[in-house]
Formats: C-alpha cells, sequence, structure tokens
C-alpha cells in the first residue's frame, strides 16, 4: 500500500467525469471530454475502490475529505455513493475521520437523494448564480432550457432533509452587474453560506484573450465591495462569506485557507472517472498528468518533482508587481490560472489583480476592526454597530 505523504493533501474526485446533464456556457470542464474519445465517463468499481483505499492509505491527516465533483456527479446514482461509503469505513485508518462534500448544480436533488446526504452527513454545494435572469442567462441544459427553477426545487429538498449545504456563485460578465440582487436573491432563500467564483476563461488554451463570459476586473471588484458594504453592516455573524472569511483570517494572522490565496499550491489534486491524477482542477491538461492512482503510487505522484515544480512556481515566478504589492499577504498573487497579463517585468500578472486589490483595500479598515473585536476575545459582530452608528443607521 501507498506509504504516508509528508503533508495533507486533497483529492477531488470526478467520477463521472466531464459528463453534466447542464450545457453552461461558461464551463470549463465539458470540454475535458475530448480527453477520453468515447469513454462513457462513468468510475467503475474496481477504480473507486483503488482510488478510495490510495486516498486513505497514503494521507497522513487525521481528517480526510472525499471532494465529488463534475460534470455532475450525481448522475452516478445513489448506489455508487453507497458504495464509496462502505469502501471509506473499509479502508479508513482507527484514527482517520471521514467527510464527504459533493459539488452539483442542484437539478437532480430530490427527496431521496436529500435523505441520503442527510443521513450521511455530507455537506453540499449547490451552483445558483443569483435570480432567474441572470442565472438562466449561461446556466442552461444541452437544449438550451432554463436550469433555475429546477435548482430552486433541490435547494427546498435540502432544506427540509435540514442537510448542510452552501452556494457556490459564479461571477460572470451578466450578473456582476447586480450585485445586492444577487445576494438579497440568495439570502432571501435562507443561504447562508455563499462562495462567489469569478469567470476567467481563456479563449483557446495557452490564449491571453479572455471569453465573453468572463467578468471583467474592475466590474468584479465593485461586485466585491458593495456585497461586503451591505453585509458589514447588516449580516455578519448571520452570513457567511468564504472570501470575507478568508480575508478576515489573514489579517488575524494566518495563512489564507485557500488554494487560489495560498503563497505556492499544488496539495489539491483531481482524480479523473478512470484514475488518472492531474496537478489541479483547472490543469486537467495532458500535460499536467501525473498518472493513473494505483494502490501503492499515491504519496509518490502527490509528492512527486513536476507536482513540487508545479506548486513552487506560484512563488517563483511572481512578478515584481506583486511582490512589492501591499495585499499580496492576502492574494498570493492568485491562482496561476488567471495570470493571464503581462506585467512590466515580462511576468504573468493575475488578470483579476485590479478586482483583488481594489477589494482588499476597500475592506482592510472593517475587517481589522473584526480582528481586534477578535483578538479582544469578543465578537467580530459588533462591527455592526459601529458602522451603523458612525453612519447614523438605525
Amino acid at each position: 500500500m501507498s506509504t504516508l505523504a509528508s503533508q495533507p493533501f486533497h483529492l477531488m474526485i470526478k467520477p463521472a467525469g466531464a459528463a453534466c446533464n447542464l450545457a453552461c456556457r461558461y464551463c470549463y470542464y465539458l470540454a475535458k471530454k475530448s480527453l477520453y474519445p468515447g469513454s462513457a465517463c462513468r468510475m467503475d468499481d474496481a477504480t473507486l475502490e483503488r482510488v478510495t483505499a490510495a486516498y486513505l492509505q497514503a494521507h497522513p491527516g487525521p481528517e480526510v475529505v472525499f471532494g465529488w465533483q463534475g460534470g455532475e456527479p450525481l448522475l452516478m446514482g445513489r448506489e455508487f455513493f453507497a458504495r464509496a461509503l462502505e469502501l471509506q469505513t473499509r479502508y479508513a485508518r482507527l484514527e482517520q475521520r471521514v467527510t464527504n462534500t459533493l459539488q452539483t448544480n442542484g437539478t437532480l436533488v430530490d427527496d431521496d437523494w436529500a435523505a441520503f446526504f442527510a443521513e450521511h452527513h455530507f455537506l453540499i454545494g449547490i451552483s445558483i448564480d443569483g435570480p432567474a435572469d441572470l442565472h438562466d442567462r449561461y446556466r442552461l441544459d444541452g437544449g438550451g432550457l432554463q436550469s433555475h427553477a429546477r435548482v430552486l426545487a433541490g435547494l427546498e429538498h435540502l432544506q427540509r432533509y435540514q442537510v448542510e449545504y452552501n452556494a457556490l456563485v459564479t461571477v460572470n460578465r451578466g450578473n456582476v452587474e447586480h450585485p445586492l440582487r444577487v445576494y438579497q436573491h440568495l439570502t432571501d432563500l435562507g443561504i447562508s453560506f455563499l462562495q462567489f467564483i469569478p469567470i476567467v476563461e481563456r479563449q483557446a488554451p495557452g490564449s491571453r484573450k479572455v471569453t465573453a463570459e468572463t467578468v471583467r476586473p474592475e466590474r468584479y471588484g465593485e461586485f466585491l465591495c458593495a456585497i461586503f458594504n451591505h453585509w458589514a453592516r447588516q449580516d455578519v455573524g448571520r452570513v457567511f462569506v468564504q472570501l470575507f472569511d478568508i480575508t478576515l483570517a489573514a489579517w488575524l494572522g494566518g495563512v489564507p485557507p485557500l488554494c487560489v490565496f495560498g503563497p505556492t499550491c499544488g496539495n489539491a489534486l483531481v482524480v479523473e472517472h478512470n484514475g488518472d491524477l492531474y496537478a489541479c482542477d483547472h490543469f486537467v491538461f495532458p500535460e499536467y498528468r501525473r498518472g493513473a492512482v494505483t494502490f501503492e503510487n499515491l504519496r509518490d505522484l502527490v509528492e512527486g518533482p513536476a507536482q513540487r515544480a508545479f506548486g513552487t512556481a506560484k512563488a517563483s515566478e511572481l512578478p515584481n508587481e506583486c511582490r512589492q504589492c501591499p495585499v499580496i499577504m492576502i492574494c498570493g498573487g492568485d491562482c496561476p490560472k488567471h495570470r493571464l497579463r503581462l506585467a512590466a517585468d515580462d511576468k504573468l500578472i493575475s488578470y483579476l489583480c485590479p478586482a483583488y486589490r481594489r477589494f482588499f483595500e476597500h475592506s482592510a479598515n472593517v475587517l481589522q476592526a473584526m480582528a481586534a473585536e477578535v483578538h479582544a476575545g469578543r465578537t467580530a459582530a459588533n462591527v455592526m454597530d459601529v458602522l451603523r452608528q458612525a453612519e447614523g443607521i438605525s
């Protein structure tokens, strides 16, 4: 069996590969079907067992998270995930705690799925881009039909069974213009955990030109600031926005707990439906294939020279503009996938640099005040009263 890795790592497992019942216009993963021509893109039982055993045997930490993504992982059916749970029980070491997360477009979630998730304590991410007119601009099925109503039906099932869930909101060329409409729609639905994921996609591999759906950096910065202003005055402690939490963690003196903002990367890898291991979800290309996962080799694939070089390149290839930036300790130079613009020293810098610099500087005073409250043993939510009083808001 594979020996323990020296550092914790995470596997994002795609049991249905790029197969999906939707055809979102900004999706970066649908094209990955071309890597496996003729394949039905379904993980078989032998591969599931091999990957499960290798992951649990190689992972050094006491807590191991199986992250199921796609495509649409629910296409695999409940029997597949019941088998996955059986294998996790069989191969987990005595000291390991195993948890499962699953990202879905929500359209296939029914009572049976929701009951299954509740019984087995899955954390579900559900994709929704805001009100129907904004969501349905890009999130259509293969026949061009809208999906928002079906997503809301799936969400209602999760809520009825008290499944733990969060919302993944892709911020694109359309909904970026309506930050408070997006935020209010989601919170009105009872969603209290939000992730905002900016759409940044190249027109073609290797190109530095972006697609028509890609968010504009300046508008994304304004989107984040508008939502932050509302949240900081109304919803601290009630609604949790991943980016705001990460930024607060940085002001509290920690390392941002998300790979895109870390100083290095390479510890979050992807397993395709056939067991192929890739460097990262955004680098599923032949040149970033690390090999096929076997019972014996996962530690060597995760800690091999190619993957180590991939992870350290994030810091070693930073342009001087980043190194001298006052918010580098928060953004870490952003995800290498987003490095599309040439800096003055001819190194690549993040396409989203103007957005993140705008947001991190805009939010600094308020988040530093929250950090001071936390350090003093008080709740960060106290900042809401301070801001409202200063502005004469009751």
